[in-house]
């Protein structure tokens, strides 16, 4: 049996855990440069706030209702993730946990007896709560899929199911899947769930009775005859290993406000290169290409209108590498090349490809075999920078007023992770 443990309006949570006096009161929270609605409570919910939606076009509900609202707290948000995830390794293993997003993670509980599943599922969400002042709804079934129908009903009849729902019958399994419309089942998309509309198949149950070859040819190949299995009760999404290396690393940031500046440009693209750079050590591994791209609206005048366009520069290195001076020193001329005078640009990132392990880096008959004398270096820097935060050591090319940096005017304290913003109690 697996389980899916979901923290409940995550983002939201995070802000109340540090604000008591918000605990009945609706709060959203907001994406990147205060732009959309990203995180609501319930009580947001029930006075149409809408998800995803501008937060100017819910401004009137918000201010009417004295909704709270806040900026985006990745730092806040992404230590206490660490904290839930920490939690159910201790409760059910390390090996038995799989961190699906910052605030999902499946559980392997198939040593758990059957009768006392429920009773498990109810202990996982008791601690877990108590131990991190986060609130997680858990569905328990026979697979990946299921579980998360599950979890889905179980936070949608919060007060019946007291947050936890485990299928472990057919009889509730069918239960749960003719509540569910295809649109909500884990795997289906838009175009998908139209199509099955057509052939009249509107719920998890019809969809569970096609005949696997159907889906095989309609829905998309193997991934389709997985759908199917899981639908059945037969798990085949296997529970995958944490520390699986990226094939990819990309760091990538709408600016605060519209720029027009090759600097302004040429430093967001230094500091991505950088923190790219830092995931790409974690995982000690040296990248062999670089891509550096931009997002403009393509109008040569300051009046703003979004219409995006994108383009992309790329180098390929001589030999793999993890510097992050190297990096940068291959990232700046890409930026200069995109550069066009007059341009608005919305949005920069890099890329980083072709990834290898850093103890096996490929030589070349220009480039002997030599020793990484700055491999040290950099893991010093990264230590220095993990531990004191802010980006107390960085490079020169990466700007020091940094104008053009994400918008944040509504973001909470940094309470976990900033010395000077710790938590105070009086």
């Amino acid at each position: 049996m697996k389980a899916l443990v979901d923290c409940n309006s995550f983002y939201c949570s995070c802000e109340r855990l540090y604000r008591p006096d918000l605990a009945e009161q609706p709060v959203v929270v907001l994406s990147n440069n205060d732009g959309c609605i990203i995180s609501r409570t319930d009580e947001a919910k029930k006075l149409g706030v809408r998800m995803a939606a501008p937060y100017y076009q819910n401004r009137d509900i918000i201010e009417k209702n004295n909704v709270a609202v806040f900026s985006s707290n990745y730092n806040l948000y992404g230590d206490l993730s660490m904290r839930v995830m920490d939690t159910l390794r201790c409760l059910v293993g390390e090996e038995n946990v799989e961190v699906y997003s910052v605030d999902e993670s499946f559980l392997d509980l198939s040593r758990i007896l059957p009768e006392k599943l429920y009773a498990a599922a109810k202990k996982i969400k008791e601690i877990t709560e108590q131990w991190t002042g986060i609130k997680v709804s858990i569905g328990v079934a026979p697979g990946k899929l299921l579980s998360k129908v599950a979890n889905r009903l179980s936070k949608k009849d919060n007060e019946g199911t007291k947050g936890v729902m485990v299928l472990d019958t057919p009889e509730k399994i069918r239960e749960a899947l003719e509540k569910t419309s295809v649109d909500d089942l884990w795997g289906v998309g838009r175009q998908y769930a139209s199509k099955l509309r057509s052939y009249g198949i509107n719920n998890g149950w019809q969809l569970k009775h096609l005949p696997e070859e159907w889906a095989r040819k309609n829905l998309g190949g193997v991934v389709g005859v997985r759908l199917i299995k899981e639908l059945n009760g037969i798990s085949c999404i296997p529970m995958k290993d944490p520390l699986e290396v990226k094939k990819m690393i990309a760091t990538t940031r709408m600016f605060g406000k519209p720029v027009f500046e090759l600097n302004d440009i040429k430093e967001a693209v230094a500091t991505y290169a950088s923190r790219a750079a830092e995931k790409l050590r974690r995982q000690y591994c040296a990248a062999k290409m670089i891509q550096v791209f931009v997002v403009t609206n393509g109008n040569r005048n300051e009046k703003y209108e979004y219409n995006p366009q994108s383009r992309y520069q790329y180098a390929t290195f001589p030999k793999a590498t993890a510097d992050t001076a190297q990096l940068i020193h291959y990232a700046l001329p890409l930026a200069e090349k995109l550069y066009q005078p007059g341009i608005k640009y919305l949005k920069a990132g890099v890329i980083l490809s072709g990834l290898v392990p850093d103890n096996s880096i490929q030589a070349n008959l220009f480039f002997g075999e030599t020793k990484n004398r700055k491999k040290f270096l950099m893991e010093t820097v990264d230590n220095i920078n993990f531990s004191q935060r802010d980006d107390v050591i960085k490079y020169a090319a990466t700007g020091l007023k940094r104008n053009w940096k994400m918008r944040q005017e509504m973001r909470s304290k940094r309470f976990t992770t900033r010395w000077d913003e710790l938590y105070e109690i009086r």
